[in-house]
């Protein structure tokens, strides 16, 4: 027998950090208490009790000094309000999926919409997210809601938000949404299951389908347990849920080749470990009571090409590897067919003692030998791999191994899948070539065995991860907020920015301090800047950036930097009248009085300057509140005439002595 365990099994995120903190405020020497029962497990719960953790029932129960606990599964906002007024130290361990359900509902009704929560009404997560919103709707599968639907109690167009419960099975909520978009036409849907719950069943229902017997670790109160059991249970005959090692029984397990075992999210490491050693007990048990007639039977049951068969290596020749097939015949495997891989040496996988499964190729019974195959056996489940991942929108990696005229060809576990143009996530009429060579994430779309064609997709990938970001952003967007961006296109009016799945526009007159005509003069496609949100629009998903920050202002640095009495050099930007416009640094110009400009009178400005020179100048004035700068020539050039006076003066003097 072989035992296989989910690598999923056992605690999620959300539980975790909900033992992790009851651990750490026991550990600290608090008094201690959880609302409920931290998580479904007695075990669990026993083991808290032995550290002093007791468990309360109702805030009423919690006692001033105390430090309470609300578990994995949330409260209601009336709950959480009873405790933070009864001046003990809440720890909120409110798995953060949990957290933003209640933070949808609640905005939903805010918003005029009724929550639709798809769930288990007694299950005290549903009830927390109901106490998040005045009023809503739950449902625990599609034909209740479908009967809700008909009632006439709503119109078709009424505003409506649906959830789910994390816990939830992919199947049940899938038809509750298919059944909504159908019916509703006004109608915002959030897939809310947690990925860890979706993961674990999806992990459930691959190993079902391979082993004869599944064993589901978890408490018999557990939601999530009970639903890993019935997965399990449409896909493997024989399903045993357990609390405990104990439970487990040698009789039930008689006959039995694969055994599988997953567990609950609030089932501890130690319990699984503890069903594992037991099954691999239970295993050693059996092959020292299988009887002679048994072994007899199994020493005479005949093989048949394209069966699928358990060996043992027993030897590996030079040019093929035997196997004992546990029956009258010899079989053998020849070099070529231990691998799909023509570099693979044949004592690099495999070694004498090795159980390892091979499909029967041929069968000789007048020589008694049997050609079986483990390169076609593999080939073979990668196939049912491929349908699976096809069938379950599983995430794969894939090596992009060409460029053709349709499109582009990877390889996925040796299989050639082909990718279309316009699922490669490369823009028409765009190079795709930079492609070939990398290694990518893609999806299986479609799989036609018969034909041994395989269709993928990289661009549902990327799809799926810019709309989880997209979600991630409008879910913590808020005024002030600082994001590191793209600019992704420009307009005549300002520039798109990516801040990270959702565009965001900077209007050109917070682009720069300085006096712009065009984006482009600040910022090109491409660029990466640091923006802050000004303001937003949720339900019409528009973003106002801003990009020009007070560090920037030419203002601030003008005044950092210079002084009245300095003398700069500035470019003349603009002749008026009453004098001449002149730019000190870029963003800051300063006024050169009509009366400033020459020592002596001059008609007009134009006479004596021209725009874009550049001149010598001295800072007479600076008007900080109104932001104005008064500049002068003529008093660097004063000092000049003073002296060229006093010269003649002396020199007048002189001659006359």
């Amino acid at each position: 027998m072989s035992v296989r365990v989910a690598e999923s099994a056992g605690f999620c995120f959300g539980v975790n950090r909900a033992v992790e903190l009851v651990e750490q405020a026991a550990a600290s020497g608090q008094q201690v208490c959880t609302l409920g029962p931290i998580i479904h497990n007695r075990h669990a719960v026993s083991h808290f009790e032995e550290m002093g953790v007791k468990v309360i029932h109702t805030p009423q129960e919690a006692q001033p000094g105390q430090t309470v606990v609300i578990r994995s599964h949330g409260v209601t906002k009336a709950v959480q309000e009873e405790l933070e007024a009864r001046q003990v130290n809440v720890v909120d361990a409110t798995c953060p999926f949990v957290k933003r359900i209640h933070g949808i509902v609640s905005k939903a009704e805010a918003e005029g919409r009724l929550p639709v929560i798809i769930g288990t009404r007694s299950h005290p997560e549903v009830e927390g997210i109901a106490g998040w919103c005045t009023h809503c709707k739950i449902f625990e599968n599609p034909e209740e809601l479908e009967e809700w639907a008909n009632s006439g109690e709503i119109t078709p167009d009424f505003p409506i938000s649906m959830v789910c419960q994390t816990t939830s099975t992919e199947s049940l909520w899938k038809s509750c949404e298919n059944f909504a978009k159908k019916v509703f036409t006004n109608v915002k849907i959030f897939d809310t299951i947690c990925k860890a719950t979706e993961s674990r069943q999806s992990e459930a229902a691959r190993l079902s389908k391979v082993c004869q017997a599944m064993v589901v670790v978890g408490d018999t109160h557990s939601s999530n347990t009970g639903r890993l059991a019935m997965i399990c249970r449409e896909h493997c005959d024989k399903v045993f849920l357990v609390d405990n090692a104990s439970e487990l029984k040698p009789e039930d397990f008689s006959g039995v080749a694969d055994v599988g075992i997953t567990a609950g999210a609030s089932t501890p490491a130690w319990i699984i470990k503890e069903v594992n050693k037991t099954m691999s007990e239970i295993t050693n048990v059996e092959t020292v009571q299988e009887d002679f007639e048994a072994l007899l039977e199994q020493s005479i049951k005949t093989l048949n090409t394209g069966d699928k068969v358990i060996g043992v290596v027993t030897g590996i020749g030079t040019t093929e590897v035997q196997i004992d097939l546990g029956t009258k015949h010899a079989g053998y495997i020849p070099y070529d067919e231990v691998s799909a891989d023509p570099t693979v040496k044949p004592e690099d996988v495999l070694k004498v003692g090795d159980e390892i499964e091979v499909f029967v190729v041929r069968v000789n019974d007048q020589e008694g030998v049997c050609q079986v195959s483990r390169k076609k056996l593999e080939g073979m489940k990668i196939w049912d791999d491929m349908s699976t991942w096809c069938e379950e929108k599983t995430v794969v990696e894939g090596t992009i191994t060409e460029e053709n005229k349709g499109g582009l060809v990877a390889t996925v576990k040796g299989i050639r899948v082909f990718i279309p143009a316009s699922q490669s996530g490369i823009a028409k009429g765009g190079d795709m070539t930079g492609l070939v060579g990398t290694t990518t994430q893609l999806k299986i779309t479609e799989v036609n065995r018969a034909r041994r064609r395989v269709i993928g997709s990289i661009r549902a990938v990327s799809s799926e991860t810019r709309k989880a970001a997209q979600e991630k952003v409008w879910n913590e967007i808020e005024v002030g907020a600082k994001y590191h961006g793209t600019v992704k296109s420009l307009t005549s009016y300002g520039a798109f920015v990516d801040i990270g799945g959702v565009d965001g526009m900077v209007h050109v007159s917070e682009l720069s301090w300085n006096r712009i005509k065009n984006p482009a003069e600040v910022v090109s496609v491409g660029d990466e800047i640091d923006v802050y949100v000004i303001s937003f629009d949720a339900e019409k998903r528009k973003i106002s950036l801003g990009y020009k920050t007070a560090e920037m202002n030419p203002w601030n640095k003008f005044m950092t930097g210079y002084n009245v009495g300095d003398v700069v050099t500035a470019k003349v930007v603009k002749l008026m009248t009453f004098g001449a416009f002149a730019e000190i640094i870029p963003g800051v110009d300063g006024l050169i009085h009509i009366s400033q400009i020459a020592d002596h009178r001059i008609g007009k400005p134009e006479d004596v300057l021209s725009e874009g020179q550049e001149v010598q100048v001295k800072i007479t004035e600076v008007d900080a509140e109104n932001k104005r700068i008064s500049l002068s020539i003529r008093a660097l050039l004063e000092p000049v005439a003073e002296e060229a006076t006093e010269e003649a003066a002396e020199e007048t003097v002189e001659a006359e002595t």
